[in-house]
């Protein structure tokens, strides 16, 4: 999730299990705790292809939390000293700020490995786009009346509960929505006869009322929307070409393989002048996906190993209220123009 979001949930957190003792320290504290496994971002893994697929890694795991959380709470209580007697409470303000920061991670399509060192698994439920209003806007509301003087401390810890709740009601629902989404697709598949080697639902930006899907399919895949409203015959899909061949003469390559390993195989490959790249499908759109590496360089007939640097597609910030208009009206397409994956290449 994006960094406010989870400064938000760890601040909440952290009142939520120390707040009534120790007042607004326990929002800084859990702001600090929730930010804390993302600085992972800033260590030198590599490469871009080791960023990547490293990032959500060691400092996302539920065990790594457990492990450190007593040595965090050591060193805050040289910082606070006389507040040995709230020494548990500080343990679980500490492990439940990591913890949750992990697990709301895992509800993107992006993967979380939350068994770190046993398993690299990037666990996804993708439940949850990376940036809800929906579900942060409830948690700023409960951290801000803890901030503000006039309101009385049982009061603000009450509020700032409900937000907890009402924001964890929100991830409950959009786990139902998405078990309604994909009954949909599949029977709008079925319908279809489109073969179905892959599937992955994803909630379009900023809502959970309208769904992205891709579908990886024989030579191809297909990337759709499906709005809660929608019935069957109203989720919209649209093919698209993938090239994997380009791959052979270099899919030994470990970059190579980690990619199609850390995507779960929802990715296209294709030529952008000399360049191969292999974009995932799970994070963007069509033409404009958030992650795409040039994996490979064409000269002729043959196929090298390429840089694996990282290209950056911007998506069209214009078309955001395409989005919502979607939701309510299956007619609307959110269908790239480059039907026939001609990209610009960057």
């Amino acid at each position: 999730m994006d960094s406010l979001t989870q400064v938000a949930l760890g601040s909440a957190v952290g009142y939520a299990v120390l707040g009534n003792k120790i007042g607004r320290k326990a929002v800084l504290w859990g702001a600090i705790l929730g930010t804390l496994p993302d600085l992972d971002v800033f260590l030198p893994y590599g490469g871009s292809v080791e960023a990547f697929t490293y990032h959500r890694g060691f400092s996302h795991s539920l065990l790594i939390h457990l492990l450190i959380s007593p040595l965090i709470v050591w060193l805050i209580l040289k910082v606070h000293a006389g507040m040995q007697i709230y020494k548990v409470r500080w343990f679980w303000l500490v492990f439940l700020s990591l913890s949750t920061h992990a697990l709301l991670d895992s509800l993107t399509v992006y993967g979380t490995q939350l068994l770190w060192p046993f398993t690299e698994y990037p666990f996804a439920v993708s439940s949850v786009f990376i940036i809800d209003p929906a579900y942060t806007l409830p948690l700023l509301i409960g951290v801000i009346c803890t901030l503000i003087p006039k309101i009385k401390a049982a009061t603000a810890y009450r509020i700032n509960a409900a937000a907890l709740v009402l924001s964890s009601l929100y991830l409950f629902c959009a786990l139902i929505l998405k078990v309604n989404i994909d009954d949909k697709v599949k029977t709008a598949l079925n319908n279809r006869q489109i073969p179905v080697n892959a599937y992955v639902s994803t909630p379009a930006p900023l809502t959970t009322l309208l769904w992205r899907i891709v579908v990886m399919s024989d030579g191809q895949y297909y990337e759709g929307y499906a709005s809660v409203f929608d019935a069957p015959s109203d989720v919209t899909l649209t093919a698209y070409q993938t090239t994997p061949s380009l791959l052979n003469n270099i899919s030994d390559e470990w970059a190579i393989k980690r990619l199609q390993w850390f995507t779960k195989g929802f990715y296209s490959v294709r030529q952008q002048q000399s360049n191969i790249v292999l974009s995932d499908l799970r994070m963007g759109m069509e033409c404009n996906y958030v992650f795409n590496f040039v994996v490979g360089q064409k000269n002729d007939s043959e196929v090298s190993i390429g840089n694996f640097e990282k290209i950056s597609q911007r998506p069209n910030l214009n078309n955001l209220h395409k989005i919502w208009n979607r939701v309510w009206q299956p007619n609307v397409s959110l269908a790239s123009p480059a039907a026939k994956n001609d990209c610009n290449s960057e």
